[in-house]
C-alpha cells in the first residue's frame, strides 16, 4: 500500500495553477519574461550575445527573487516594506543606544551595580558583599547629591529673590536681620 505523507499544519500548503507554480510564481516569472526577452531581443545586435544575456538575467533576477523568497510567511515586498517603515519613516528611539538608562532619563544620579544572584543571597543573610559594598557607598553619594542639588536650587532661589530687591536695606532692616541670624 502507498504512503503519502499529508502535512499536519494545512494553512501552509500553497495552491499549485499552472506547472506546479503559485499564481503568485507565475505572475512574477511571466513580468520577468515580459521585462527580459525584449530586452535581449533588442539589444544582442547593439552589445552582443553574451552582454545581452547577461543583461537580461540581471533584470529578471528581481524578478524572481519576488516570486520565490519566503521567510516566516512574509513575502519579500512585505518584509522589504517593513524594514524601511522601521528605518526610516517610523524611526523609534530606543533606550538602550544611550550610554545608561539614567542618561535617557535624565536623572542626575550614578546608577548602583548589578548584584548577581550569589551575591543578593549573601546579601540577605546579612554577609556583606564587594557589590554590595559599592551599592552602598553609590546610595550615599546619590543622597549628597541629591542634597547638594537642593541647597543650590534654594540658592538660586535667594538669589532671584536678591536681584527683584533693588532698594537698598534700611538701617533697621540690617540689625533685625543681624539679631534674627543669632537665635
Amino acid at each position: 500500500m502507498p504512503f503519502v505523507s499529508v502535512p499536519k499544519d494545512l494553512s501552509k500548503v500553497k495552491t499549485k495553477i499552472a506547472f506546479n507554480l503559485t499564481k503568485r510564481q507565475l505572475i512574477c516569472f511571466a513580468l520577468a519574461a515580459a521585462v527580459g526577452v525584449p530586452t535581449y531581443l533588442f539589444t544582442r545586435t547593439a552589445i552582443g550575445n553574451s552582454a545581452a544575456v547577461f543583461l537580461m538575467i540581471g533584470l529578471m533576477l528581481p524578478f524572481f527573487f519576488l516570486a520565490m523568497f519566503e521567510r516566516d510567511e512574509q513575502t519579500a515586498e512585505k518584509i522589504l516594506r517593513n524594514v524601511v517603515r522601521a528605518r526610516w519613516f517610523f524611526p523609534a528611539r530606543r533606550p538602550y543606544r544611550m550610554e545608561t538608562l539614567y542618561e535617557y532619563l535624565e536623572i542626575d544620579q550614578i546608577p548602583t551595580v548589578h548584584l548577581d544572584v550569589a551575591a543578593f543571597q549573601m546579601e540577605k543573610r546579612g554577609i556583606r558583599t564587594e557589590r554590595g559594598n559599592m551599592n552602598r557607598e553609590i546610595a550615599v553619594t546619590n543622597n549628597q547629591l541629591r542634597q547638594l542639588r537642593a541647597r543650590i536650587s534654594k540658592l538660586q532661589d535667594w538669589l532671584k529673590e536678591e536681584a527683584e530687591n533693588t532698594a537698598p536695606p534700611t538701617f533697621a532692616d540690617v540689625i533685625s536681620n543681624i539679631l534674627t541670624r543669632r537665635e
